[in-house]
């Protein structure tokens, strides 16, 4: 079940990279990119990445998006993220069906409606959603025409139509799932080949499944109290990875469940979508 020992404070944005075939993944607040037996550390928060070829990966970080070799470790600014901004930093993002991504800012206190969340499409970066809390569950449905997103703070996963044939959102988004009243934390989430929504509970220690109509499916429990993210990958794409977050977590429970912060990984009978390559 565990991936990789790596306690990170706050591990986010797994990205299965469908090339190379192993899992990169981050701790924000410790400013690492992480892979199984290696790690990069950054002067900044790091949270999201996408693919954009064997050796290159678009970085998201508290203010920018950067190009980073794998090989060498340089990093060169592709777009200015909220640079200006000293209360934000990135969190959740993803690469869509299009060559864009989509990447999620929030304050570094989570103050209410701190963050947005943008959209990289060919050297342009424009915001989507404004007024974003805790932005997350950035994912994209196989149909290649559906985004999904959620404002953590407000719980409601949110569904958007993308036009072609550039992929930008059309109209407005609506309210998929609503877990406002009586649901657990909306963390990260990934949506698989058969359009089943895959979500980390924040607080709940599982990642969660719906279906296409919101219906919940089954929970995998897993031995860290706040799971963040999954990610589909390994073999046939059929594993689950999730990051986890040790933060905030007293030291007695720490004693009692040294796990947190680590990242799992779960055999599962569903297949997931290989990750989209970001096109700069």
């Amino acid at each position: 079940m565990i991936h990789d020992d790596t306690i990170c404070l706050l591990g986010e944005g797994p990205l299965w990279h469908p090339g190379r075939g192993e899992l990169f993944w981050f701790d924000i607040l410790g400013r690492r990119l992480h892979r199984k037996g290696q790690s990069w550390r950054f002067p900044t928060f790091v949270s999201a990445a996408g693919w954009v070829d064997d050796d290159t990966l678009l970085v998201a970080s508290a203010d920018g998006l950067y190009r980073f070799t794998l090989s060498t470790g340089d990093s060169d600014l592709v777009a200015p993220l909220e640079a200006d901004n000293a209360v934000t930093r990135s969190n959740d993002g993803r690469a869509d069906p299009y060559g864009g991504f989509w990447i999620g800012t929030m304050g570094r206190e989570a103050e209410q409606g701190a963050g947005s969340i943008w959209r990289y499409y060919k050297g342009e970066v424009r915001r989507l959603v404004p007024d974003v809390t805790v932005s997350n569950a950035i994912c994209f449905h196989p149909d290649g025409h559906t985004a999904f997103y959620v404002d953590t703070h407000v719980n409601k996963v949110m569904r958007w139509r993308l036009s072609d044939p550039d992929g930008w959102p059309e109209g407005e988004a609506e309210v998929w799932l609503d877990l406002s009243e009586k649901g657990p934390k909306v963390d990260g989430a990934v949506i698989d080949a058969a359009g089943n929504f895959w979500t980390a509970h924040w607080g709940a220690g599982q990642v969660a499944c719906y279906d296409a109509s919101g219906t919940f499916q089954e929970a995998i429990d897993l031995p860290a109290i706040q799971t963040t993210c999954p990610a589909f990958g390994g073999e046939g794409l059929r594993t689950i990875f999730c990051t986890s977050a040790a933060v905030g977590i007293p030291q007695s429970t720490l004693a009692e469940a040294p796990l947190q912060g680590q990242t799992f990984a779960v055999e599962t009978g569903h297949v997931g979508q290989a990750e989209h390559r970001v096109i700069l």
